[in-house]
């Protein structure tokens, strides 16, 4: 099993973090491994994203550290340096294919058709993220897709909650779902950490 696919099915929920302040990287990630949440993905949305990646890869045993929101192939190389295990995007282009073959960092690019899909699973991507979610046919468009693509698996993400996670998780082909619901910035700002990690617990349980 290559390293993707194992952070793919190491839990249901690969939390989708915007870390603001990069003092509470470590803290935080200290409690969704406590909470049985090990792969992180790390938004770039902020200036403190790779701070806050380079800290939890320092210090946090037993977290899987990676990167989101990557748009550009200079992301991939950032991420890797600042220790990122992993790396997502929410799209694909030419370019970011091209530097992810070139480089060994795991990418799992995103996708919303069955076209995008079939085009990264020819380029050897038969993990992808699938964005947005609810927005792109949900649950139901994925069961659609598995027909025809049985050997691609998904990461859900955009729109999921632990109000509809169980139905995503309940589809064939989708490892994991993404979401901000474990993680959210009132807790985070509040240095909340027991309650996220009750959250992450609560989050191991969606996969019936």
């Amino acid at each position: 099993m290559g390293l993707l696919e194992s952070v793919l099915h190491v839990a249901p929920v690969m939390p989708v973090v915007v870390i603001e302040d990069a003092k509470h990287a470590v803290s935080l990630a200290r409690a969704l491994v406590a909470g049985g949440i090990p792969a992180i993905e790390i938004t770039l949305r902020t200036r403190a994203a790779l701070d806050a990646v380079r800290a939890i890869a320092n210090e946090v045993d037993g977290a899987i550290v990676g990167v989101g929101t990557v748009r550009k192939p200079q992301d991939l190389l950032d991420a890797q340096q600042a220790g990122a295990r992993f790396a997502v995007s929410p799209g694909s282009t030419p370019n970011l294919i091209a530097a992810a073959k070139d480089q060994p960092l795991p990418w799992l690019p995103g996708t919303a058709t069955a076209s995008e899909a079939m085009t990264l699973a020819e380029h050897g991507f038969i993990f992808q993220k699938f964005f947005p979610a609810e927005a792109a046919g949900g649950a139901p468009a994925l069961r659609s897709l598995h027909g025809p693509l049985p050997e691609i698996r998904f990461c859900a993400t955009g729109g999921i909650g632990a109000h509809n996670a169980r139905d995503y998780l309940a589809t064939p082909n989708v490892a994991c779902v993404g979401g901000s619901w474990i993680t959210p910035s009132r807790l985070v700002a509040a240095e909340e950490w027991g309650a996220i990690e009750a959250l992450a617990r609560a989050a191991t349980l969606l996969r019936a």
